[in-house]
């Protein structure tokens, strides 16, 4: 018997010749802004504004940069990232609500971030003396008005080795509505943590991680004390290889009564046994032991079996000498400057 053989027949979604392929650029705004979000911030400022007219507008509208999340991968130098985050943040016109940084932040850019707000209800009052005519006038100071304050909710900030603990008060005193603040694997000393819990009395989440070491190794409760003592609202608390002992586990139950998650993994001088074990269980929902997994750690979890040699940074460089990176020119954005279609970072290196 002849075997008979059929080509398989064409997929009824292949595009034929001549046929039109769809034009991205007639989507809604609301769809594309919704496909735009799936990229990083940074490839939105680099790449996908640059597009067409369409993506451009689409690019500009600030409910496009209520998140910004910029990570320095070691493409560029630092500088590089710092202009496109400020940039980022105009394009917000105050409506930022999160911002997270790594590796590249300083307290220039963390400075800029708290400040931008008002220097838009600077930028605004400039305009009001211009005009004429009192609904005009009475309709731009109700802007002002509603650019003054922050919306800043969640700051943060990992490994960026330029931020001082000076830099992050003299910020965090201008974001009153903070709620969640990280300072992982940054230089902060402990009176920093208490005015900056004074400042945002709002505070819901903090994260200071660092450098997790084994005995022998010096006690410090001072971290544990400072949040004890300022932050009692805080319901989230990571404090990945920190140097508390049981007296300041003991003094973070007793100040902050609100905590449902405790990270402790790695603070390897608590001893969660006994009545501190069963206090600390009964007290907050959610408790990771200092020898919990942490294979859902973000950063480098490698324990370090050698005491620390210093209290105030937690990679052990406080005796090198790190020179910060020129700082430059960066002119405000005013209405029509924030649109800003020819703004390429490459030409702060030509």
């Amino acid at each position: 018997m002849a075997s008979s053989s059929s080509s398989p027949s064409p997929s009824p979604t292949a595009m034929k010749e001549g046929d039109n392929y769809p034009n991205w650029t007639e989507l809604l705004p609301e769809l594309t802004s919704s496909i735009l979000h799936r990229l990083g911030a940074i490839e939105i400022v680099e790449t996908a504004r640059k597009v067409c007219r369409s993506w451009r507008r689409v690019c500009k509208d600030p409910s496009m940069w209520r998140k910004i999340d910029m990570r320095n991968l070691g493409d560029h130098g630092d500088m590089y990232y710092e202009e496109l985050c400020r940039h980022a943040v105009d394009l917000s016109q105050g409506g930022l609500v999160e911002i997270n940084l790594c590796h590249f932040a300083t307290d220039s850019l963390l400075s800029y971030i708290a400040d931008r707000f008002q220097n838009l209800m600077v930028v605004l009052k400039k305009n009001i003396h211009l005009m004429v005519g009192s609904n005009i006038v009475m309709l731009l100071r109700a802007k002002c008005v509603s650019f003054s304050s922050s919306n800043l909710r969640s700051l943060k900030v990992a490994q960026c080795y330029e931020i001082t603990s000076e830099g992050l008060i003299e910020a965090a005193a201008k974001l009153p509505l903070l709620e969640e603040l990280e300072v992982s694997y940054c230089s902060l000393s402990e009176e920093s943590l208490k005015v900056i819990g004074k400042s945002c009395p709002n505070l819901k989440t903090l994260k200071k991680n660092c450098v997790g070491y084994r005995r022998p190794r010096d006690e410090s409760d001072d971290v544990a004390l400072a949040i004890a003592e300022t932050m009692p609202g805080l319901r989230h608390l990571q404090l990945f290889g920190d140097r508390l002992t049981d007296v300041g586990l003991n003094a973070i139950l007793d100040g902050c009564p609100n905590l449902e998650h405790l990270d402790l993994r790695q603070c390897f001088n608590v001893e969660l046994v006994g009545d501190l074990e069963k206090r600390c269980l009964e007290r907050v929902k959610v408790v990771r032991r200092p020898n919990d997994s942490v294979h859902d750690y973000p950063f480098d979890a490698t324990v370090n079996d050698v005491s620390s040699s210093d209290d105030g940074d937690p990679y052990g460089l406080s005796d090198v000498d790190i020179m910060s990176e020129d700082e430059f020119y960066y002119d405000d954005l005013s209405e029509d400057a924030s649109d800003n279609s020819d703004f390429d970072p490459y030409e702060y290196y030509y």
